[in-house]
């Protein structure tokens, strides 16, 4: 689905159905150097469950015109312009990793259009070591392999797991790779981890959110340990979820585990 935000064009994956806004709205909000398709089996069920899906592409990520935004404010202010085109009024907002922070910020800029708030993936603060800035800046090939490892629960998953033809480390590897590449950042690698490392206002915003909130945490993410969260689900009194399975992309790693959680957050919000 195309839209005009900003004056910019922007993308959402609509799950496979065409895109109504009179349904319950579900948003999905990628993380650094990543686009909406790691949402692809999450908005494909919700999607062809009673949900109108949006799962964007970011500004200067994957199918969505440039710049990318310049911090995590102003891509919450961005995510509400895009519900507005879209002609929603609320929605549940879902956002991993950098993306969970823009999520959160969406809900507390407009606590009313928020419906739920989950977030996947999280840490306040989301800061970044200075190690791995200074090889994003000076060698990103090298930081996205790094990023990479640290990402997923175990070095070398099994073959064909969790479904045939999958190649976890491979495959998103070969995503951020791509994301680098076609944007028209000189380096959104080291710009999307500084948006993240830079935002401070977290527990300001968390004081403002007013709907229910949820918070997805792998017990096998180094990126986001869940012990880094426990000042967010503590502010926003948030129900956590367990993935006991996973790493930092427990999307990849543990999908039904992770599709099990948010369903179970939004039973109240389904229609079939």
């Amino acid at each position: 689905m195309q839209l005009n935000v900003q004056g910019r064009e922007a993308y959402a994956y609509t799950g496979g159905r065409a895109f109504d806004p009179a349904l319950p709205c579900l948003v999905f909000v990628h993380g650094a150097l990543h686009d909406h398709s790691v949402f692809t089996l999450l908005a494909r069920w919700f999607a062809h469950h009673g949900y109108g899906v949006l799962a964007v592409d970011l500004p200067g990520h994957g199918r969505s015109a440039g710049p990318a935004l310049p911090s995590v404010e102003a891509a919450g202010a961005w995510l509400l312009d895009l519900l507005t085109t879209a002609g929603v009024t609320q929605a549940a907002l879902a956002g991993h990793s950098m993306g969970s922070l823009i999520a959160l910020e969406a809900a507390a800029q407009a606590p009313e259009r928020a419906t739920h708030l989950l977030l996947l993936g999280t840490a306040f603060p989301m800061k970044v070591s200075e190690a791995l800035l200074t090889t994003a800046a000076t060698a990103p090939e090298k930081a996205m392999a790094m990023v990479n490892v640290f990402s997923h629960s175990t070095q070398s998953a099994k073959p064909g797991y969790p479904g045939p033809g999958s190649w976890l480390h491979g495959g998103n590897l070969a995503l951020m790779r791509r994301i680098q590449s076609t944007s028209s950042e000189a380096n959104l690698f080291l710009h999307d981890f500084q948006v993240c490392d830079r935002y401070a206002g977290g527990l300001e915003a968390a004081a403002r959110v007013r709907c229910p909130s949820h918070v997805l945490a792998a017990d096998r993410d180094v990126m986001t340990s869940p012990k880094q969260a426990q000042a967010l689900v503590q502010a926003l009194k948030a129900t956590v979820h367990r993935i006991p399975e996973a790493g930092h992309s427990m999307m990849a790693e543990a999908p039904d585990t992770v599709l099990a959680a948010l369903q179970a957050a939004l039973q109240p919000a389904r229609l079939g």
